[in-house]
């Protein structure tokens, strides 16, 4: 009888099994050893990658990570030493100084172009500078492009954040990164390098010193070796100017008793924005205001509203510190908000005793009801309802959404709701009208994108949004229809009114909830107005969502709102919407 035979094979792991199966110990120890040498090899291939990237690059940074404006760069002799510890920390700084193209740092003039060292005159050809860009990709309605600039490692540019991506850097790319944080200008470098800045602080230089092609769109150009692309982003309205962390507010004529409107002030030496705004957040105001050597501290009152804007000239004196900032002088002061929180109209309650009195805060979707909530919170010190529940906003302050709407505890109540029926439970109601080209787009996004967020591009490139514009824009009409129609007492507020006007808009719609004024409060609140439900910045559509046919639609839907509002002796829709 034959006996089955072990293959050969076999028998080696059938001795190391036995071997592991009496001492168990050893197998954990084997696995612990093979697990830390699988991590050893694959730290050093991530460090020979790095490497190779810097060489390619002329950087060895992660792409978009942030960093502030004016950061000096790391000397080549560390670079190796804190290499592994630059990717951990994401280290962000840049060698001091660029001579040129990566061809030229290397590899000497044998691998250099033909052109190279000839004196080459670009400018007798197409520009470098504005390769792949058209006249409408120059000036689209987004961002301006104004020409090619000069960066210095020690002086920046543009002094606001930066981003880096030596992957995927694309112009539109860093103007959306710039304009979600309100700065005025943004800049390329290198070829992924992006710069944010509210002033341009260095000379222009020949279109064709900024020759590098954007890493993640070859057809652009993305500045050069310590030079920038620079682009004047065409913010929406609520977007502000900033320096660093603090808001631009303009150049304002001296309050008449400079003592009372701004009651801290010091003379610093060397003056600069960085100096007074540091200053002034050291201890704790709102508002920094410059004036030549003089650093002035306080609040908005009604001394020193901000309300009247002067010419920007009349404070172009440069600091001391700083020739390319601007100090204001004794007659006219320049003026930042910091970071500091004014504190004077942030406290909510409920109502102290219930209100049989119901006021709607009426809007179609994506009318800014949310906003205005935020608005009248502040103003009034009292807690909004709403006819829904919504966790998402009572999670981020509206501690109202969880009581019932009937409840009697909130000034007024959020609603969507257009029927007879719901519209004559209200006693009275704010009506919120807007643009409907804007309010359908501000909802599609909700809707797709939640309330700060954004639909994607498959969304409106889908069949999602052309059904979208025919359920709800004659939606936007009929609401607005019937809560004219039905309304008991109805104060009409649009939208775009609040905006370009809101000390006044929202001063109107205190008096109508039957609340006392205060004007302090009224001023903290045009300080805090953009909240948690702002979309900031610049990301719009590369291209019009609306066909003719949905124009032609919204214009007679237009129409039939004017006309509605006028019969009512009401001043009809604003110059913004289409067609008048």
């Amino acid at each position: 009888m034959r006996v089955a035979r072990e293959p050969i094979m076999a028998r080696p792991l059938l001795k190391i099994h036995r071997y592991f199966h009496r001492k168990p110990i050893r197998f954990f120890s084997f696995i612990l050893l093979y697990l830390t040498a699988g991590s050893l090899v694959f730290l050093h291939s991530g460090f020979s990658s790095d490497t190779s990237t810097t060489g390619a690059s002329g950087s060895g940074r992660d792409p978009l990570i942030s960093e502030g404006g004016g950061g000096t760069g790391a000397g080549s002799s560390s670079s190796d030493a804190l290499g592994l510890l630059g990717r951990v920390f994401k280290e962000t700084r840049r060698t001091p100084r660029r001579f040129g193209p990566p061809w030229m740092k290397e590899n000497g003039a044998q691998d250099a172009p033909e052109w190279a060292g000839r004196g080459f005159d670009h400018t007798s050809s197409w520009s470098h500078g504005a390769k792949g860009r058209t006249t409408k990709e120059m000036d689209d309605g987004r961002a301006k492009y104004i020409g090619c600039y000069v960066d210095d490692t020690q002086k920046r540019a543009l002094r606001g954040v930066s981003f880096l991506d030596y992957k995927k850097m694309t112009v539109f790319r860093c103007q959306d990164n710039c304009a979600e944080r309100g700065y005025l200008y943004a800049g390329l470098e290198f070829g992924a390098e992006c710069y944010c800045g509210h002033k341009i602080q260095a000379p222009n230089v020949s279109e064709s010193e900024c020759n590098m092609e954007c890493k993640g769109e070859k057809s652009n150009i993305c500045g050069g070796p310590n030079r920038l692309s620079i682009y004047r982003l065409e913010l929406s309205q609520e977007s502000a100017r900033r320096y660093g962390s603090a808001i631009f507010k303009g150049c304002f004529k001296r309050p008449e008793n400079v003592t009372l409107a701004l009651p801290a002030s010091a003379v610093i030496k060397n003056m600069s924005v960085d100096k007074c705004v540091d200053m002034c957040t050291e201890k704790e105001f709102s508002l920094a205001a410059l004036a030549g050597e003089k650093c002035h501290c306080g609040y908005p009152t009604s001394l020193f509203t901000l309300h009247e804007h002067e010419d920007e000239e009349l404070c172009l004196q440069h600091c001391a510190g700083e020739d390319f900032e601007s100090c204001g002088n004794n007659d006219f002061f320049v003026v930042y908000q910091t970071q500091v929180q004014d504190n004077r109209c942030m406290d909510r309650r409920f109502l102290p005793t219930r209100s049989k009195h119901l006021v709607a805060l009426a809007s179609f979707p994506g009318a800014g009801n949310t906003w205005a909530r935020h608005l009248i919170e502040l103003a009034t010190g009292y807690y909004t309802g709403s006819y829904y529940f919504d966790g998402s906003l009572y999670n981020k302050g509206f501690k109202g959404e969880r009581d019932h709407w009937r409840s009697g505890r909130t000034i007024c109540i959020k609603t969507h709701e257009s029927g007879k029926k719901e519209i004559e439970a209200f006693d009275a109601s704010i009506l919120m009208i807007r643009n409907p080209y804007k309010a359908l787009m501000a909802e599609f996004n909700r809707k797709y994108g939640g309330h700060i967020g954004f639909a994607s591009q498959a969304h409106w490139r889908g069949k999602e949004w052309p059904e979208f514009v025919k359920n709800y824009a004659p939606w936007w009409a009929s609401h607005t229809l019937d809560w004219l129609k039905y309304g008991k007492k109805v104060q009409v507020v649009h939208f775009e009114d609040l905006k370009r006007e809101l000390f006044s808009e929202l001063k109107g719609m205190v008096i109508f909830l039957d609340l006392e004024v205060s004007e302090d409060r009224l001023l903290c609140v045009e300080g805090q107005k953009d909240g948690n439900f702002k979309r900031s910045g610049l990301r719009k559509l590369e291209y019009d969502p609306y066909t003719p046919e949905m124009r032609a639609t919204i214009d007679r839907l237009i129409k039939t709102v004017d006309t509605a509002l006028r019969k009512r002796n009401l001043s009809g829709v604003p110059e913004e919407y289409r067609p008048r």
